[in-house]
């Protein structure tokens, strides 16, 4: 077996595709909110894996569910069903308005699901002149060719040859764009309840009940993609039952498995009969382990004292992140809610989120940028008052050195 000793972080540009432009250090242990490298420093983590790391690292209930499982089954073909996968989809119908659930590996599958169901459902119902997706400008939805051209950074969808079509691209919080641009050829909208890599953007109560209400109209879909937000990670199970709007389809994944990789599409039973045997599937969708691993997660996450946890903690970080405001004179504003905060940088310190990320990393702490204006918060859900302390107090040395 190869020891940490014989890897280095220079490896990576001889093996890996250039895609990715990794920190120079390498984690190898996770505990809670801390990591470890290979030389054995530790980390305060607020990044979570990006909004995956729900519990933290290590869970023991992630453990235990982990380790009991493997020990009965891995893997089955949707030839057959799994206890696992029917147990999480009935907890999961019960944390939401869904009836009926299709099991991903990722937030761009359960989103490629999601949007290939609203496209057939206008087909078999409608017509197939009913196909036009809206979406919101600075939008993410995944990495697969449907999902990156619906997504709203054309940066990412650039460049791969002829897209996708009949994809449209609105303001986010612009109703009256929507209202002027909406028909009855219009398919679904699809937004998410909070933009996250779109710079951490809160939608108005107006904007979203508006959506929803155009869609009544023109009779077309809700998608609320919930990659990001869903899981308690906004101090709701899901960021739309803090919205007072239901959508048709929901997308979750990320946090879902804590960090096993698991996506869900969740919809109604109306809507999903559209995907009949065959016309839909993944080969590790519904795999025994994510699920076993997935229950625990959403079991212990959907507790109130977790989901009350959050909106607490949220306040440590607003309060933690102000007062440093207060000492350097940085950011704008701090956006988001719970624990999906961005602190949105100055006219002064346009386009040094990195900086500061990277500044961070060198004192001991993990952050994320939202942009290159925006540094990201997505902590554990459960992370210690201490652990919290300790992060800022290295984020006070990092931004101390780039004032310097």
């Amino acid at each position: 077996m190869t020891t940490n000793s014989q890897v280095e972080r220079k490896d990576f540009n001889d093996v890996m595709v250039p895609c990715y432009n990794p920190m120079e250090v390498i984690p190898v242990k996770g505990e809670g909110a801390r990591v470890w490298d290979q030389t054995g420093k530790d980390y305060i983590d607020f990044a979570g894996g990006i909004a995956v790391s729900c519990l933290g690292h290590c869970h023991p209930i992630m453990v235990n569910a982990l380790q009991e499982q493997s020990q009965k089954l891995w893997h089955l073909s949707n030839v057959m069903t799994n206890e696992p996968a029917i147990r999480l989809a009935k907890k999961l119908t019960e944390v939401s308005f869904a009836e009926k659930v299709f099991f991903a590996n990722s937030g761009a599958e359960a989103n490629e699901a999601a949007l290939k169901l609203a496209r057939r459902w206008a087909v078999d119902v409608h017509s197939e002149e009913k196909s036009e997706i809206i979406a919101f400008k600075q939008g993410f939805h995944g990495r697969t060719f449907f999902t990156v051209t619906v997504g709203g950074q054309a940066a990412y969808s650039d460049g791969f040859g002829p897209k996708p079509g009949d994809i449209t691209h609105l303001e986010y919080n612009n109703l009256a764009e929507l209202e002027a641009h909406m028909s009855d050829k219009t398919c679904a909208v699809m937004m998410e309840p909070l933009q996250g890599e779109g710079g951490i953007v809160s939608p108005t109560s107006e904007f979203v009940k508006g959506v929803k209400a155009l869609c009544e109209k023109y009779n077309a879909l809700l998608i609320f993609d919930e990659v990001q937000t869903g899981n308690g990670r906004t101090g709701d199970f899901y960021a739309y039952q803090g919205l007072g709007v239901t959508p048709d389809i929901l997308s979750t994944a990320k946090s879902l498995g804590g960090g096993f990789p698991i996506g869900a599409m969740l919809t109604t039973t109306e809507l999903a009969q559209h995907l009949k045997v065959g016309t839909h599937g993944s080969t590790y969708g519904g795999n025994p382990l994510a699920c076993a691993i997935a229950e625990a997660v959403v079991e212990e996450v959907s507790k109130p004292e977790v989901l009350n946890g959050v909106k607490e903690r949220e306040q440590w970080f607003r309060s933690g992140l102000e007062a440093l405001n207060a000492k350097y004179h940085m950011f704008s504003e701090i956006r988001g809610k719970g624990l999906l905060l961005g602190a949105a940088l100055n006219e002064e310190w346009q386009g040094r989120a990195r900086d500061i990320l990277v500044a961070a990393g060198e004192q001991g702490l993990m952050v994320l940028v939202a942009g290159v204006n925006v540094v990201r918060f997505t902590p554990s859900l459960v992370i210690t008052k201490e652990e919290v302390e300790l992060g800022f107090e290295r984020l006070d040395k990092a931004l101390a050195s780039l004032t310097k």
